[in-house]
């Protein structure tokens, strides 16, 4: 039954990418041809008026395949005779309905959660050796130079700290503070670092954080924040995977992704909900990024036309687009590899 979930959801958050690409392409009077879910062999197909609607077997992606989209054509209403706003439209709709999904998905996380921290101190344990700098009362505004919007923010910052240290081995770590309603920097705020038998190191916070008195407001509120919060915490990701930080075992595809949605389910709603947030956000960023075979690509070659006022030659694109999909699928090959054996080892226990 979770594996079941799991699979819906990945389907919903592929669903939805496509359904922004195809609605929007129907409102700038583009012709679809066809509407798919999945990859591989068809299992089902459905005629419309004007569309072919198409299930495929493996539900690991879609499309939203319009005239005119990767070749020239005459007809009146391909996509390469609309506008190029419009089709900047179409392209950026699949992104952006993902991270609608992601803004909706947050909502529920946070109804459905028991407490939401916010970004202000409550207080300090007895032991803290931050409150020598912090106070109760503070809003933290930035860690290590990076503007924090959830608590999320702070503990991945605090956690991908800068290694700075002092004479006793705690880690320092500098904050931007509203106190009082002025913005105060602190420098060097002290933060003790246990190390366990194994030898892996983990931060004490030193302070906890007030919950978020929930009304209509403050849900939407936070859940932009939780958008914003997840989008930037990917990006960050992807530059760390380009600096090395990150390996290619450190990635997750389709079967990784479902094993733990799966999981997820077990630890009731709120878990899950950030979790469906989380991966339909990376899906939206994912498809921005100017990679080509991705809509972030289509649509820089979209801004490039607009500059020139003339498109690039359709086999060129078509050639790059080509190229860039097949490394995709080389490197979903690989990772799903990696998934495999991590399932069969437990590693995503």
């Amino acid at each position: 039954m979770q594996i079941l979930i799991a699979i819906l959801a990945f389907c919903v958050i592929i669903i939805i990418h496509e359904l922004g690409h195809f609605t929007a392409a129907k409102l700038c009077g583009v012709q679809v041809n066809e509407f798919a879910l999945g990859m591989g062999p068809v299992i089902l197909r459905k005629k419309g008026k004007e569309t072919e609607y198409v299930i495929r077997l493996l539900p690991i992606g879609g499309s939203c395949s319009m005239e005119g989209e990767s070749e020239d054509s005459e007809n009146p209403r391909a996509f390469n005779r609309k506008p190029v706003w419009q089709r900047m439209i179409v392209i950026i709709a699949g992104p952006v309905m993902n991270l609608i999904l992601g803004f909706l998905a947050a909502m529920i996380y946070i109804c459905a959660v028991q407490n939401v921290g916010t970004t202000t101190i409550s207080m300090f344990p007895e032991t803290s050796i931050c409150s020598e700098q912090l106070q109760v009362g503070d809003q933290i505004v930035s860690v290590e130079n990076t503007h924090v919007w959830t608590t999320y923010d702070i503990q991945y910052k605090m956690q991908s700290n800068s290694g700075r240290t002092n004479a006793n081995g705690d880690l320092l770590l500098d904050f931007k503070v509203k106190r009082g309603g002025e913005i105060i920097t602190l420098k060097d705020v002290p933060f003790q670092v246990e190390t366990d038998a194994e030898g892996n190191s983990s931060i004490i916070y030193g302070f906890y954080v007030q919950p978020l008195e929930r009304n209509f407001l403050t849900v939407l509120e936070y859940s932009a924040r939780e958008t914003a919060s997840i989008s930037r915490m990917i990006l960050f990701t992807i530059a760390d995977l380009f600096k090395g930080k990150y390996g290619l075992k450190d990635l997750s595809g389709p079967v990784g992704t479902v094993t733990v949605v799966s999981q997820s389910v077990s630890y009731g709603l709120a878990s899950f909900m950030y979790l469906f947030a989380f991966i339909t956000v990376n899906v939206g960023v994912f498809n921005l990024l100017p990679i080509p075979a991705l809509d972030g690509c289509r649509f820089l070659f979209l801004i490039i036309e607009a500059i020139r006022r003339k498109p690039l030659k359709p086999q060129v694109e078509g050639i790059i687009h080509l190229v860039g999909f097949g490394l995709l699928m080389l490197l979903m090959l690989v990772v799903t590899f990696g998934d495999i054996s991590k399932l069969i080892s437990g590693g995503f226990q």
